[in-house]
């Protein structure tokens, strides 16, 4: 079964923390300040395998966590920066948004690259703090998080034609008689369960088509098996429509162009609006007493849709199907890329609440937390009195002192920030 739709976590490595060091060395009495920064986290890569054409490796392994960087070390030695962990994708793979569904990322191009989730940047030694009035900094900053999400794979096939119909029509039969494709092929419903690529050779360019597993009655709304393989219709630049002429079954023709067009467009007014080429196959075994061939091609001649007659099982007509479809195709847009709507990269809180605070109280204990101050307290040493008060000065100016009062916080109540707690002072 084709694996083509997975949501998964990902997360890039944290930057490494920078170091608090001081250069020792005989007959050096008083050496500066020479703490190493921080390693840079790794990012979270995506790739296009151009060898691939599943998402089945994301199957039962979904989480995914990129290296951290190193700290810094004394000497002015920089951390290692963390690997990037690259994860490869089949082309035609859509990175998505799970709770909106805006697009991220098309990945369709050969050889294309995408970084998902950048790494935290590293720290720096307490060489950076190093100033005239502070020659002795006895602190360093920490790294930053790397970016973390959880994010949608849904892959798109990247087929230029879509060999459409109800089951047992002859979409496979016709694929592997135009292409070098083997799909499965029987005389019962639903033989294909997954979709079948197969490319037809033209003497030129040439062309990609698909053949998209059996649609039925309800099937935009998730009757069938049709429903979970719509999606690689929505590329197709051009539709081939199959239809069974032949009439063996007891189903009308007509009926049955229309009760697909209705699916295609109830999933995708765009896709509805696809050029078709109406292929009536089985034409080899028309029953004309049965087959009202001129309100078929009455019908047909209306919708602007050509139309040809063919024959999977003797080949009636195929070579001229293809030069159709190639034609059509020469005169026909690009196969769709889609555009960006969302930005992982984009801070998640807007810029008026970047430093949102959540204060909880429990059992007399007031618990102060917030992205920015988890940040702001990596680059603080406490057991520093300068560091101390820059800390005490930020939590005046963005108000979380405030905030603290206005929860009941008075003189004497234990503060907890994270792993650091004091009591407090107005």
């Amino acid at each position: 079964m084709l694996i083509d739709h997975v949501k998964i976590y990902v997360k890039a490595g944290d930057g490494g923390n920078g170091c608090v060091s001081f250069h020792r060395e005989k007959y050096v009495a008083q050496g500066g300040p020479d703490g190493g920064d921080g390693g840079n986290g790794g990012n979270i890569v995506l790739y296009v395998d151009m060898g691939d054409n599943t998402l089945l490796k994301y199957k039962y392994k979904r989480k995914f966590i990129a290296e951290n960087g190193g700290n810094g070390k004394p000497g002015k030695l920089h951390g290692a920066n963390g690997k990037d962990l690259r994860l490869p994708v089949p082309p035609g793979t859509v990175v998505k948004d799970p709770e909106t569904g805006l697009v991220i990322k098309d990945l369709s191009k050969e050889n294309e690259e995408f970084v998902l989730c950048k790494g935290g940047k590293g720290g720096w030694g307490n060489r950076h703090f190093a100033t005239p009035t502070r020659q002795v900094p006895r602190f360093a900053k920490n790294g930053t998080r790397g970016k973390e999400a959880e994010v949608l794979l849904e892959l798109k096939m990247l087929a230029d034609v879509g060999l459409v119909g109800l089951p047992n029509v002859g979409k496979s039969s016709i694929l592997s008689m135009i292409s070098e494709a083997r799909p499965k092929i029987a005389n019962y419903h639903f033989t294909t369960l997954s979709p079948n690529l197969g490319v037809v050779k033209t003497g030129g360019k040439g062309f990609v088509a698909a053949d998209i597993p059996g649609l039925i009655e309800g099937a935009s709304e998730g009757a069938g098996l049709g429903h979970a393989f719509l999606r690689h219709v929505d590329r197709c630049r051009l539709l081939i429509h199959v239809v069974d002429v032949s009439m063996m079954e007891g189903r009308d023709p007509l009926e049955d162009i229309k009760t697909i067009n209705e699916e295609l467009a109830s999933y995708s007014e765009a896709l509805s609006m696809r050029p078709q080429i109406i292929a009536a196959n089985k034409s080899d075994c028309i029953d004309e007493e049965l087959f009202d061939r001129e309100a078929f091609e009455s019908y047909v001649k209306e919708e602007g849709w050509d139309l040809i007659y063919v024959s999977a099982a003797t080949g009636e007509n195929l070579d001229k199907l293809v030069r159709m479809a190639d034609e059509q195709l020469s005169e026909l847009p690009e196969m769709i890329v889609y555009d960006s709507e969302y930005d992982l990269s984009a801070p998640v809180i807007a810029e008026e609440s970047e430093r949102e605070t959540i204060i909880t109280v429990e059992n007399g204990v007031y618990y102060v937390e917030g992205e920015w101050l988890y940040n702001l307290m990596g680059s603080i040493n406490f057991d520093d009195r300068e560091s101390l008060m820059y800390f005490q000065r930020v939590l005046r100016t963005s108000g979380v002192i405030e905030a603290l009062e206005q929860k009941g916080c008075t003189d004497g109540d234990t503060v907890s920030m994270y792993d650091f707690e004091f009591d407090f002072v107005k």
